[in-house]
């Protein structure tokens, strides 16, 4: 068991370069699927591994063990590598859980005071326009009994033309309806279950604006008024005055590298996702069964530790009970 939990804790090195390389290879919407969905595995995993070996070692612990009715000397490991890993196990166990929980309840706070922030002010339809000069536009999901919302400011509104208003709306409906916010929580919840996994935060929100992107140029029948349109809204954006009311969880019109994304929506014919198209059908391939490898072997070595320390306590118990 020793040795199979920590396939789980060193898979990570290689699966996320891997998960990274083949989004960039996918169309949008499954690249924010393919990215939120190795994250959650991978942290799950992770967990799991930390949950085996805090067990493991405490099973070690003569209070635990007379508790269970175990015979130490047939738990197998040595105890002196056993009981100290699973101290550290419990250690970053809960670190992790106190990470989840924190960063879950600084969401949902940070969703009730941009709500709150917004009530006052107008409504129009699923539109709540705020009277802030700063040019600024995101997508407000909603709760229990309230409505998700586009929030835009007065200072976005006249920096952009009536069309390229539409198209930025469209864009903002697109995250809404797509449920955005829960794909980044997801991702962050699972980076703080293992540290590695921060860096797909970066390609997941830039495939969810790219989704959204699409959604809004197939809403508005215009490709170049909706890479104007966020062109735009990017250069009229001032990001050294954050949002006072945007939580961290919600994307901008703005976010990530908007050359690209504008360079996308402009491309003629089939549309690009990255460079990255260039390695071929057979590269991408490869690096898709590199990740499914890395992925099954971390879920593989989960639970092959979790049978393998099932077996040693039946056969301890097992020992004891004979006697």
């Amino acid at each position: 068991m020793i040795v199979a939990v920590w396939i789980p804790l060193l898979m990570p090195l290689l699966a996320v370069p891997a998960a990274r390389r083949l989004a960039e290879s996918l169309p949008p919407r499954p690249a924010a699927w393919l990215l939120t969905g190795c994250a959650a595995l991978l942290a799950g995993c992770t967990t799991a591994a930390l949950g085996l070996l805090a067990t493991a070692g405490a099973l070690r612990l003569p209070p635990v063990a007379a508790l269970e009715h175990l015979s130490r000397p047939l738990l197998g490991d040595d105890p002196a590598v056993s009981v100290p890993a699973g101290w550290v196990a419990v250690g970053l166990l809960a670190a992790c859980l106190s990470a989840v929980a924190y960063r879950t309840a600084r969401h949902r706070r940070e969703l009730r005071a941009a709500r709150r922030g917004t009530a006052a002010h107008p409504v129009s339809g699923d539109l709540c326009v705020l009277p802030d000069a700063a040019p600024d536009a995101y997508a407000l999901p909603g709760g229990p009994g309230r409505p998700g919302r586009v929030v835009v400011t007065a200072g976005m509104l006249r920096a952009l033309s009536p069309a390229e208003r539409e198209a930025l709306f469209a864009h903002e409906r697109a995250h809404l309806a797509g449920r955005h916010h829960l794909f980044l929580l997801t991702v962050a919840l699972a980076a703080a279950c293992h540290p590695l996994l921060r860096s797909l935060r970066a390609p997941l929100a830039f495939a969810l604006e790219r989704w959204a992107d699409e959604s809004a140029a197939s809403r508005v029948g215009d490709r170049r008024v909706t890479a104007r349109a966020i062109g735009r809204a990017a250069l009229a954006a001032r990001p050294e005055t954050p949002a006072s009311h945007r939580p961290r969880t919600v994307l901008a019109a703005t976010t990530g590298p908007v050359p690209r994304r504008v360079a996308a929506l402009l491309a003629p014919g089939p549309v690009p996702h990255t460079p990255a198209l260039r390695t071929g059908f057979r590269g991408r391939r490869l690096i898709a069964a590199a990740l499914l490898t890395c992925v099954t072997f971390s879920a593989a070595g989960a639970l092959d530790a979790a049978a393998d320390l099932h077996q040693t306590v039946e056969v301890a118990q097992g020992e004891t009970t004979a006697r």
